[in-house]
């Protein structure tokens, strides 16, 4: 290792080295004409209803490209450049706008249920939806292990989705433009929670359930029936309730497979007037 002994010691290696040092980080982030294209064609397909964000868009503010650029880049993709920060920074506003998209649709909605709505419109899963919806995986740049792993797809499709809200966040410091965007998205999903939410947090249900009837609570029983990824009935669930065989299901993952065994056991309940 080469390093100054002595201070203010000149030493041209360690300087030489910390140039180069300092130079491959900037060439990391150099982002070239058809990254930059692709970006803003992307952005502008989000048709987020901002002028001051669409102005910035059309003049290629080089702060903000690079800020989405970080958001759309999977740490197989660049080390230096990636999406974790912006993900764990996403996290925190992506809670803050549900929690104003909520305040201002459902205003005498009770704290509890809030935060029961807010879970569902925050979730991972939710997020994966959105991400496919506006097609973000074919802007994300990934490495080859992660390009070909389809195991994490869902998953890096959520992450850079988070870091995709962040990044929008950071363009004005604000939530304005994250509302703008995925209120419409809230709007329509919250409806579809609302009207039935044991699809959605179907154990959950089922526990608080049982737990209200004095019942002991579901027992899960699962099986890998076959190996095949992706397929619809690898996972094959029992629920057994005080030790009766009450409901089962398949499902491609395990909690795809207790989840529509809840379900199932839920809407069996609705029917019979018990739920």
């Amino acid at each position: 290792m080469i390093a100054h002994h002595i201070q203010d010691e000149q030493n041209p290696a360690y300087d030489l080295l910390f140039i180069l040092f300092r130079y491959s980080i900037q060439m990391s982030k150099l982002i070239n004409d058809k990254r930059i294209n692709q970006i803003i064609m992307f952005l502008k397909s989000l048709d987020i209803k901002s002028r001051r964000f669409n102005e910035k868009i059309d003049s290629k503010d080089q702060i903000i490209i690079q800020n989405f650029n970080e958001a759309l880049t999977h740490t197989s993709g660049n080390k230096n450049v990636n999406y974790e920060k912006l993900e764990f920074f996403g996290d925190a506003v992506l809670r803050l706008a549900a929690s104003k998209f909520i305040e201002n649709k459902y205003a005498d909605m009770s704290v509890g249920n809030r935060s029961k709505l807010r879970s569902q419109i925050v979730s991972d899963e939710w997020l994966t939806k959105l991400g496919k919806k506006i097609e973000l995986e074919k802007v994300i740049i990934k490495g080859p292990k992660a390009i070909g792993d389809e195991n994490s797809k869902d998953t890096i499709i959520a992450e850079a989705t988070e870091a995709l809200i962040g990044a929008l966040y950071n363009c004005f410091n604000s939530v304005e433009e994250v509302n703008l965007w995925l209120d419409h998205f809230w709007e329509k999903d919250s409806e579809i929670f609302l009207k039935a939410p044991h699809k959605f947090n179907a154990k959950s249900a089922l526990q608080e359930w049982c737990q209200g009837n004095g019942i002991d609570l579901p027992n899960y029983n699962i099986n890998e029936i076959s190996k095949i990824n992706g397929d619809p009935k690898r996972f094959f669930c029992e629920i057994y309730i005080n030790g009766s065989l009450k409901s089962s299901s398949y499902g491609k993952s395990h909690k795809k497979a207790e989840k529509n065994a809840a379900i199932k056991l839920i809407e069996e309940f609705i029917n019979e007037g018990k739920f």
